[in-house]
């Protein structure tokens, strides 16, 4: 049977939806939360004391969000079962001093953010998005969602070895976009920002602001057996992430605390306040034992029994690279999600592990398949392994195979995000 014929059509257009409407880290945070709150959670603040009431809640802080479920008859030492991921993906960010140009171009300085495939940037219709910081503390969402920057490529009139040699890009000196004509002036990328945003610009006090192809994710190939769009790692993780939660807070009797785990600064080491090496997921779920009378026994017991499916994106065999890839172990796209492992501890996937995910996948009657690196290929890593160690909590790395990760626009089988969805939804009824 054609795969255009088996996908959930609803789960993946919505799919486009949330993609579409999440250029940036504080947007996906901000449409999961709407989400979750269409769904009955609420929302918590971390100053705030917390209670043991049951239901669903969730937090937020910057690029990153924690939600969970606490179901009746829950324990202070009942075991937690999280779905981890994360919100922020390779691109170009304004710099501190972004009004720039030379030779009669106005440009935007930038800096190069994560393992950004460079040359995708380029020729590009980019858009504007992230969030500015007001001097009251508070925070302004910002979309410029239309051909605003370019980062115009050099004619190969001027460089005529470009298909034979390579193309060579200096990171600092090749990667600014042009956005006008003119002499550049200071504050007037923030005075256009603010004027989108509908806030004065002697009000700004802080912004963190990066480009996004303005280009709408979509269906691709004959049979629409394909999805092309930005930011597949790794938002579709995270969008399956929250639909699982949703689906699985309508199960009853659950036996374990579900939650899902969004966080930020992943694609550069997630050293941070709201990346998975920071304290944010260990004080939340500690916080949720003690607000329900646990003990620190209580907190042991219940991190003891606590699982963590680290789900992003893995790598589908390239056609045109197949030499690169592990040759005893080619996941495809519409093949089901992967399996992540690597015995050097870059994925945190062990025998136990591949139990758990083979269980929930038979469960909710999904395919799945292998990933291994090729041992001539260095192998990348997840949250996972950092979820593991700093937690200790028993992790399993998993995803969604895809072509051209890190690029400006990925690509992916229509299947699988429905698939990994219900894979997650059954890992987290348990």
């Amino acid at each position: 049977m054609s795969s255009a014929h088996r996908f959930d059509r609803g789960h993946t257009d919505d799919l486009l939806t949330f993609l579409a409407a999440s250029p940036s880290p504080y947007h996906a945070v901000a449409n999961a939360a709407d989400r979750l709150e269409k769904a009955g959670f609420r929302q918590v603040a971390e100053t705030d004391a917390w209670d043991a009431t049951t239901g669903g809640k969730y937090v937020t802080r910057g690029g990153a969000i924690i939600a969970w479920y606490v179901p009746e008859g829950a324990t202070p030492a009942s075991p937690f079962r999280i779905v981890g991921a994360h919100t922020d993906s390779p691109n170009l960010r304004v710099k501190p001093l972004p009004d720039t140009g030379a030779a009669g171009w106005r440009q935007v300085a930038v800096e190069l953010y994560g393992g950004t495939l460079l040359n995708t940037w380029l020729d590009r219709d980019l858009g504007l998005s992230g969030r500015i910081t007001l001097r009251d503390g508070s925070h302004r969402l910002v979309n410029v969602d239309r051909p605003l920057l370019r980062v115009p490529q050099l004619a190969i009139h001027l460089d005529r070895g470009v298909n034979s040699d390579g193309l060579k890009l200096d990171k600092q000196r090749h990667m600014t976009p042009v956005w006008g004509l003119g002499e550049p002036r200071e504050g007037d990328l923030i005075r256009f920002v603010a004027e989108e945003t509908g806030v004065a610009a002697e009000d700004v006090a802080g912004w963190d602001l990066m480009v996004h192809s303005v280009e709408a994710p979509a269906f691709l190939g004959r049979d629409r057996e394909l999805l092309a769009g930005p930011r597949l790692d790794n938002l579709l993780s995270v969008h399956a992430g929250t639909a699982a939660l949703i689906a699985a807070t309508g199960s009853e009797g659950l036996p374990y605390i579900p939650v899902l785990a969004a966080f930020d600064h992943e694609e550069n080491g997630s050293q941070s306040d709201t990346g998975a090496e920071g304290p944010l997921l260990g004080n939340v779920l500690e916080r949720s034992v003690f607000a329900r009378g646990g003990t620190y026994e209580d907190k042991a017991r219940a991190f003891a029994g606590t699982i963590c499916l680290s789900s992003d994106t893995g790598h589908a065999v390239h056609p045109n690279y197949a030499e690169r890839h592990e040759p005893g172990h080619h996941p495809v796209p519409n093949g089901g999600p992967i399996l992540k492992v690597n015995v050097n501890q870059r994925y945190a996937t062990d025998g136990s592990g591949r139990a758990v995910f083979a269980a929930a996948c038979e469960r909710a009657g999904v395919p799945w398949q292998y990933f291994v690196s090729n041992n001539s290929m260095p192998c990348g890593t997840t949250i996972g392994p950092i979820t593991a160690a700093r937690h200790g909590i028993a992790t399993v790395d998993i995803g969604v195979a895809c072509l051209s990760m890190h690029s400006a626009r990925e690509l992916c089988g229509a299947d699988d995000p429905h698939l990994l969805a219900s894979a997650l939804t059954a890992f987290l009824e348990g």
